[in-house]
């Protein structure tokens, strides 16, 4: 190789024994690689998917948490602090955490060294998430690797890419003999039959449903036809749904009087094997449900065996089964599956035609072949780094990278619940039961339960998730009384409800978290019980006279009224709330007071928080600049000499033209803060309101009047205020879970938000 190859090569995908394609993909690459230039030394970063640790081989030197972001950026610095001369990064949207896969930016954007990022999917029209991922990923990497012809098109034509920084590798396969099928057949029981075949992790997009549909029609021809499916169902979609896919396949197969023609084989082969399954096979299909997919391992691996391909025309299939090498189908069209079949098997003299040519054009496909292409990609990236220096990272420092934040630990939260619901108070961390319950807590409780389900790094796992959400969400229901329309508040440990009618803040708590678990809660019985008694008890809010209840009943809108776009009184209302609150501000603030009461007391932030939203969502920049001014206002009251954030004390608030209270400083104060100031970010793109939340933040962890944390990274717990000399040490409901809150906001925000390159935030 030349003298431009670089020295130390890291390979960053995910890596067998994860079961997936791309896994096989990067595996394969790497051996043929460091085959033919075994000078350079070579590592792997992989992306797990589970708790559980990988059993990999010496040469993985790091390990990436798929949903974790802080871990991206930790494997960005050993890459550094091992002086990885070229990155050579597997794309696929699905195999990296955050949104669209955005954690993969926090490490490209940290790492020093030339990248290389071999694109496994090229959608012609993104979504914007998906969109926003590309754009980022393609203006890091040095040079892109794609599959296809189309893959050059889609890059140019949708993605703006100059043709100079792509290069077109086709999809290595391995090295297989052109031999008849009849060898194999005998160790698999099937000889004298004729076999199709389908491999791969099964899913709902393979299409397979449609051929075993197909079958009878072919068997009616052929009756010595089986048909193989090989290949473990996707390890994810085992987790949600189990085995239900392949259930209704063998279920459709039964059905439609074909099972004896039917093999399932359910599980991830080693290559070795894959190759005998392959041999045995004379037709393999591939009826895929998505035109816009770039490339298809399996169709090279099988293509390049030499073997007759009947496919759906997806991108790949079309340019490779061009020019006799191949039979396309239409989409979902058992018919025309049967028919090509037939075709085939009738034919016996194009069957084998088919098979030559595709072997031919394969032969240019194998691994060594490929892994040459590549390391010619290699050397041309280092070459133009050198000459041309990509100068995209900037500086390094703290003040520069992203807020660093704490694993998600709720194992106090899991403490202070029992089956009734979470307990109000705690002495230290022992839930105080003397105390019982209060539906505003478990409002709040319920809330985070929704936000947690929509990180793509929560903790505990979703079913622990799913039932503290159950549990609180009936605690809810059971505390809205129907005869009044209002929710009641306090409950004793022994179940007792002590009044009939709670306060109207709690009733406003208790719609804000209906409305959103409506909307983000991922149990269909959740969303649906939520919703229902979201409606029955949001009409009565319009005669309340506590402004925060109006400012929570709007947060719960917020969200509840992006499920249901006509839902008419709820929007009426939110129009009643929003001008309740501005006519506030008309009649109470001033140049230097720009405030809606005459004291600035308990969960200030909400207040502006619900007039941005609601101001934004129904395009009234009244509404949305008083609260953003207000919010602006509200920030520098809340930031101390030192710049640290510094909340109003509950211990006299603060009067107009009077001395504010700076003790007790409490949580929900800066939870209010962190929430507000980050919707206010989401709206603007200011990235003020982003530094005001990362400072509000911080005060949990220490940045305070007294530099003490409040949050107890041991328990998972919050204190329960700040006052003049030390810690309120009880870990209680409300404080625990503001933290939290806030925390499950911070890391929302991250995972639908990456800084543009040389950003500042």
């Amino acid at each position: 190789m030349g003298v431009h190859l670089p020295r130390r090569i890291a390979f960053l995908a995910d890596y067998p024994p994860r079961l997936c394609g791309i896994a096989t993909f990067t595996y394969n690459l790497y051996q043929g690689i460091s085959a033919i230039a075994p000078e350079s030394n070579y590592l792997v970063c992989a992306v797990n998917d589970r708790n559980q640790i990988y059993e990999y081989p010496s040469y993985v030197r790091c390990e990436i948490e798929e949903n974790n972001p802080d871990s991206y950026r930790q494997a960005a610095d050993f890459l550094n602090s091992a002086q990885v001369d070229l990155l050579c990064v597997q794309h696929e949207f699905g195999i990296y955490g955050g949104t669209a896969g955005r954690y993969l930016l926090k490490l490209l954007k940290d790492v020093r060294m030339p990248i290389v990022t071999t694109l496994h999917t090229i959608l012609k029209a993104p979504d914007p998430a998906k969109r926003l991922v590309m754009d980022e990923l393609l203006q890091r990497s040095d040079r892109i690797i794609v599959m296809a012809e189309k893959g050059v098109e889609i890059l140019q034509e949708t993605y703006g890419i100059s043709p100079s920084k792509i290069d077109l590798i086709g999809h290595g396969i391995p090295d297989i003999p052109f031999m008849d099928s009849r060898f194999f057949k005998a160790q698999f029981g099937i000889e004298g039959r004729f076999v199709l075949l389908t491999f791969g992790l099964l899913g709902p997009g393979k299409g397979i449903e449609y051929v075993i549909s197909a079958l009878p029609d072919i068997v009616r021809q052929n009756p010595n036809v089986v048909y193989l499916i090989l290949g473990a169902t996707h390890p994810h979609l085992v987790a949600r749904e189990g085995e239900a896919y392949r259930e209704s396949l063998e279920k459709l197969a039964k059905d439609l009087g074909v099972k004896d023609h039917i093999i399932f084989h359910n599980r991830f082969v080693s290559d070795d094997d894959l190759k005998e399954f392959i041999g045995a096979t004379d037709i393999y299909i591939t009826p895929y449900l998505n035109e816009a997919q770039i490339t298809s391992g399996t169709l090279a691996y099988v293509f390049g065996a030499g073997k007759a391909v009947i496919s759906t025309p997806y991108w790949h299939a079309q340019e490779l089964l061009a020019h006799n090498r191949g039979t396309l189908v239409p989409f979902r069209d058992s018919v025309a599956i049967a028919q090509a079949v037939c075709d085939y098997l009738d034919h016996p003299d194009q069957l084998a035609q088919t098979r030559q040519n595709a072997y031919a054009l394969g032969r240019k496909a194998i691994w060594p072949a490929v892994a040459a292409q590549y390391l010619r990609t290699f050397e041309l990236t280092c070459y133009t780094r050198q000459e041309v220096p990509q100068v995209v990272f900037g500086d390094c420092t703290i003040t520069r990278k992203p807020i660093d934040l704490p694993e998600i630990r709720l194992d106090h939260i899991l403490k202070m619940t029992d089956n009734t619901g979470i307990f109000q108070h705690a002495v230290f961390t022992i839930p105080n039961y003397d105390e019982g319950y209060c539906t505003d807590d478990n409002a709040r409780a319920f809330l985070l339960c929704a936000l947690l389900e929509n990180l793509n790094h929560p903790a505990p796992r979703d079913t622990a998730i799913d039932c503290l959400a159950t549990t609180y969400l009936a605690f809810l229901s059971a505390s809205f009384n129907r005869d009044t329309g209002r929710f009641r508040n306090f409950m004793t440990h022994s179940r007792q409800w002590l009044e009939e009618i709670g306060s109207e803040d709690s009733h406003g708590r208790a719609l804000w978290a209906l409305g959103t678990g409506a909307r983000r809660a991922h149990n269909d019985g959740h969303r649906t019980v939520a919703a229902t008694i979201f409606e029955e008890g949001l009409e009565i809010v319009d005669t309340f006279s506590s402004p925060r209840a109006w400012a929570f009943t709007l947060l719960g809108l917020h969200d509840y009224l992006h499920i249901t776009e006509h839902y008419e009184k709820g929007r009426q209302i939110r129009l009643n709330l929003t001008q309740k609150l501005l006519t506030l501000w008309k009649n109470c603030a001033t140049t230097d007071w720009p405030w809606c009461e005459i004291s600035a007391t308990y969960d200030n932030a909400r207040l502006c928080q619900a007039l941005i939203l609601s101001g934004h969502a129904s395009e009234d920049e009244d509404a949305l600049q008083t609260g953003l001014n207000a919010l602006s206002w509200l920030a520098s009251l809340q930031t101390a000499p030192e710049g640290h954030f510094r909340p109003i004390g509950n211990n006299g608030f603060y009067r107009r033209d009077s001395q504010k209270a700076f003790f007790d400083q409490q949580p929900v104060e800066a939870q209010a803060m962190v929430s507000a100031c980050l919707d206010a970010f989401r709206i603007t793109q200011d990235p003020t309101w982003m530094r005001e939340a990362h400072r509000a933040f911080d005060w949990f962890r220490g940045n305070n009047d007294l530099g003490l944390p409040l949050y107890d990274i041991r328990t998972g717990g919050c204190r329960d205020g700040l006052q003049p000399e030390t810690l309120n040490e009880n870990q209680g409901a409300e404080s625990t879970l503001a933290f939290h809150l806030a925390h499950a906001d911070m890391r929302y925000v991250q995972q639908i938000v990456v800084p543009p390159i040389g950003a500042t935030l």
